[in-house]
């Protein structure tokens, strides 16, 4: 398992400690550092059902700044897909990846079926 995390999201913090709890291991990355790779975007995106919007951080500044909420509706998967590898701030996370399934954002009860 991979999960790309922003180091000062207490989301993120309260995830990582989540998985430490339960002793599930899972590879470490900082988002705003590594983004995801265009193919693991392309995988989140078919765990969310071809739902490109639940990718992004909606809620942050970068999104709010490049105007995204007028422009997503509108734009290629292939352009945002290029527009997340490239900003990892607007990536939802935290972002966690897994053999054939992955999570965006903390949901305590989705991520409770994770197993060590």
């Amino acid at each position: 398992m991979k999960v790309y995390v922003y180091s000062k999201c207490s989301t993120c913090k309260n995830v990582l400690r989540f998985l430490s709890d339960r002793k599930i291991k899972a590879e470490i990355k900082e988002i705003t550092e590594t983004p995801p790779s265009i193919d693991e975007l392309k995988a989140m995106l078919q765990y969310q059902n071809g739902n490109l919007k639940k990718l992004f951080n909606t809620s942050g500044n970068l999104y709010r700044e490049m105007q995204l909420a007028e422009k997503l509706d509108d734009m290629s998967i292939q352009k945002a897909l290029e527009l997340l590898t490239k900003h990892g701030m607007l990536v939802k996370r935290p972002f966690l990846l897994g053999k054939n399934f992955g999570l965006l954002g903390f949901n305590k009860t989705e991520w409770s079926s994770l197993s060590a």
